[in-house]
């Protein structure tokens, strides 16, 4: 069975219980297949948790579910090391982030300290309790969720840490028939507790590797740089992106390709992926963002004036 195969197997079975939001599956699914980490945004009810586990229990990964509140603390993340009185010696109880896919459900509702404790995992796939430093296991994903209505109690993510995450996702409301199969669909029981998974945890690394092995010309790796290059010159903007966009179209472009079913990045794959890349890693000018301008609109400016290499085989 090919990488395309494989992918689709995936694909097919989120779609089972994720109904008529094929686009964001796959968008979700590229930033898995890239190792990138994933925020998803959108009002309470759609389905967010339910994608993260449909995704994790689709690749056999063990999956660990947080909700963050105010008084959730570090170790509640990480773990923490107890005292057996039996054996006189400290004991590492581990904490739900040494899982292969961890839900941070309501991330904003965390104290910023607690936010924090992802970080390290989040970069470097390890994470340091006690002074010991434990490696995370692989493949290590986080998919992050947030209400994006609700000020009371949250805790706005820092530009550091919306920077750790590849992707800022947004699912939407189903359409009128999408959501008459959903009642359906779960007259009697949720469809996600009988999702199966189609590829192990051993094959989805593989298929992250081969991926990694899609073909990028030297014109899209320009076209690439041009792009998140016009963000820093932007007179909209206070902050541009940091060469981690850079690498994060670039790792998408490649997934979004395998997705498609080719073995080379086109442009289009670069405008289709850089959007999600980019839009939650641009900080607006005050006096932009009083007059109500969006991050999508000055990416859409962006990529509509970089010229577009022609030659890319």
């Amino acid at each position: 069975m090919d990488i395309g195969e494989k992918i689709n197997l995936i694909i097919n079975n989120v779609s089972n219980v994720i109904l008529g939001k094929s686009k964001v599956i796959k968008l979700a699914l590229a930033s898995m297949l890239s190792e990138g980490h994933i925020l998803f945004e959108d009002v309470p009810g759609v389905g967010k948790t339910v994608l993260a586990r449909s995704l994790a229990r689709s690749i056999g990964c063990s999956f660990k579910r947080v909700q963050f509140t105010p008084d959730l603390l570090p170790s509640d993340i990480t773990g923490v090391s107890v005292y057996n009185q039996k054996t006189n010696e400290f004991e590492f109880r581990k904490g739900p982030i040494l899982s292969q896919v961890v839900l941070a459900d309501e991330i904003n509702r965390g104290t910023p300290r607690t936010q924090s404790s992802l970080l390290e995992g989040m970069a470097e796939k390890q994470v340091t309790v006690d002074g010991v430093t434990r490696q995370l296991p692989s493949p290590f994903i986080v998919m992050a969720t947030q209400n994006p209505i609700d000020f009371d109690g949250t805790f706005p993510l820092p530009e550091a840490q919306l920077d750790r995450f590849l992707v800022k996702l947004n699912i939407g409301y189903p359409g009128k028939e999408d959501e008459a199969n959903i009642l359906t669909g779960q007259q009697f029981k949720h469809p996600v507790e009988s999702i199966e998974p189609v590829v192990s945890d051993s094959e989805f690394l593989k298929l992250q590797e081969q991926v990694k092995k899609i073909h990028v010309t030297d014109s899209i790796k320009n076209y690439i740089v041009e792009i998140v290059r016009a963000t820093r010159e932007h007179q909209a903007l206070e902050l541009g992106v940091s060469p981690r966009g850079s690498l994060g179209i670039f790792k998408l472009s490649q997934a979004w390709a395998a997705i498609q079913g080719r073995d080379y990045v086109i442009p289009d794959d670069v405008k289709v992926v850089a959007p999600y890349v980019l839009k939650h890693r641009m900080v607006l000018k005050s006096e932009n963002r009083l007059r109500g301008r969006e991050p999508e609109s000055i990416v859409s400016e962006i990529l509509s004036r970089i010229e577009v290499p022609v030659e890319v085989k």
